[in-house]
């Protein structure tokens, strides 16, 4: 895959990616379990965050979890145990799945739906796929602000630049359906934050949007995206929306499908 990281490889990036799958556990992975005995492949593990919430939820299942970059499968070796993780290109892998399991993948490729087509080889008739994607673009927030709104702005472009596309989200129909999956369905899964959700607006407003959006400073300002004050001032705006008075909006979209 021709393709980058946008948020790269550090270790802030990879506790980000923890708190993200920790803190929206039940919202992401509500309903989905695979029997016993299932072969189940993850496409794009990274470093195991949401490899982790996979085996808790279907412990008797055989998972294999794959990932393209040989610096992020140690830490998921190191995170979760009882998974075959192989370093491979999405579009080198072959064999047969009961089941395929793609999260925040699709967002990273120049050509997603071309990935989806490979993936719907690996699958056994009336096999499942299930792919989770956000968009960035349902991103609402209180106090309103110009300059977040911007950053929030620099980081779609930024991926948008490295061939992929914060915005799948609202995309997922049309490319399970394009790929040739049958029985496509897509639900929205909002997370809302304010005050009285204190464990949603650290989990998610603060140590998961923000932090992302934090992470990719240096590379908008070196680029002409933002300016250096701009963009300190985008990033103080956001964390704003975590104070007793802060709003914070967001949502991720889930789609499966299955062969026919």
């Amino acid at each position: 895959m021709d393709t980058a990281y946008v948020h790269g490889y550090t270790e802030p990036e990879t506790r980000r990616l923890g708190d993200q799958a920790d803190t929206l556990a039940e919202l992401l992975h509500a309903g989905t379990a695979y029997p016993a005995g299932s072969r189940v492949l993850e496409a794009g593990c990274g470093v195991g965050a949401q490899t982790v919430h996979l085996v808790a939820r279907s412990p008797d299942a055989h998972l294999t979890a794959v990932d393209v970059s040989a610096a992020s499968l140690p830490q998921a070796r190191t995170r979760v145990g009882g998974v075959d993780f192989r370093q491979a290109d999405l579009f080198d892998l072959d064999g047969e799945y009961d089941h395929v399991f793609v999260c925040f993948v699709l967002e990273h490729l120049p050509e997603p739906e071309k990935a989806l087509a490979h993936l719907k080889t690996l699958l056994r008739p009336g096999g499942t796929i299930t792919v989770i994607e956000g968009d960035h673009g349902s991103a609402f927030f209180h106090p309103r602000s110009e300059h977040a709104q911007a950053a929030i702005d620099c980081l779609v472009r930024l991926q948008a630049d490295a061939g992929g596309d914060a915005l799948i989200g609202r995309r997922l129909h049309p490319l399970l359906n394009g790929a040739g999956f049958a029985g496509v369905t897509v639900e929205p899964r909002t997370v809302y934050a304010d005050g009285s959700r204190p464990e949603l607006v650290a989990g998610f407003t603060r140590d998961t949007f923000t932090a992302m959006v934090e992470g990719v400073g240096e590379t908008a300002v070196a680029r002409g995206l933002a300016t250096a004050d701009g963009w300190a001032r985008g990033v103080a705006d956001l964390h704003r929306t975590t104070g007793p008075d802060g709003t914070f909006h967001y949502v991720f979209f889930k789609a499966t499908g299955s062969t026919p």
